[in-house]
């Protein structure tokens, strides 16, 4: 199958979907300016050498190091300034009283809800809001971008983001809901995530619909399972897709 009738068959596919799932990691915000995890620069690469980054960002460093967690998260974690790309939009204006999007998402950064989808099941929680652990007063990101160590202003306790550290386990409802929208999908694109983050990456095994499309710069161990592939940047696919 030629680049071009891959791309006339997965514009095909969206066209003719009523109730599509779209599932997302890392490489959707990279053209965001956002970096991804694992990749070459990816921010896992970016500790100090004393702790890896992913003992930095677990549960059990977060509560006996507050200040070195909040010096690499705020560094390496936070992009204020970052905006939706055409892959967020493009799938925010699938969007249609004749066609449902629930995009099932591993990143915290709130794109596409800026972008304008609706449905949007954050698995890792989001670095848009932040609690206190002490009041539970909520704050958003504008709390925690100063450096240091965030404290509330009505009770001093420690302000802390609402996202999955290792060690912590997802949210069940978010959880629930994923599967659910998983499970009713009659297609799925899954975009930017090499499916290795577990347990985000297994729920795809809940797909009982007609049409998988993986669109990933680098291989996954669904590639096998995949009416479609796409090993491309998201960017070039969206906008061979907005060509008719």
């Amino acid at each position: 199958m030629t680049s071009l009738t891959k791309i006339e068959r997965l514009r095909q596919i969206i066209d003719e979907s009523k109730n599509l799932c779209v599932f997302t990691g890392a490489g959707i915000s990279c053209p965001s300016g956002i970096p991804d995890f694992r990749s070459e620069n990816g921010i896992y690469r970016m500790g100090d050498g004393q702790y890896a980054p992913e003992e930095i960002v677990s549960h059990s460093f977060f509560l006996a190091h507050p200040d070195l967690f909040y010096e690499f998260y705020q560094s390496k974690m936070l992009y204020p300034d970052a905006k939706p790309n055409a892959a967020h939009y493009y799938i925010a204006g699938m969007e249609s009283d004749e066609r449902h999007i629930t995009v099932v998402t591993q990143n915290i950064d709130g794109l596409h809800q800026a972008a304008g989808s609706t449905t949007v099941l954050e698995l890792h929680g989001s670095a848009l809001r932040n609690t206190c652990m002490r009041c539970g007063r909520h704050f958003g990101m504008e709390a925690v971008l100063p450096a240091g160590v965030p404290h509330c202003p009505d009770c001093g306790g420690i302000i802390r983001p609402d996202v999955v550290l290792y060690e912590e386990p997802l949210d069940e409802q978010v959880v629930a809901r994923a599967i659910a929208a998983i499970r009713a999908a009659d297609a799925m694109l899954v975009i930017g995530t090499s499916l290795v983050v577990y347990p985000a990456a297994m729920y795809v095994r809940y797909f009982r619909g007609e049409h998988l499309v993986l669109i990933n710069k680098s291989e996954t161990s669904y590639d096998g399972e995949a009416e479609l592939i796409f090993h491309e940047d998201v960017i070039r696919v969206v906008s061979a897709l907005k060509m008719r």
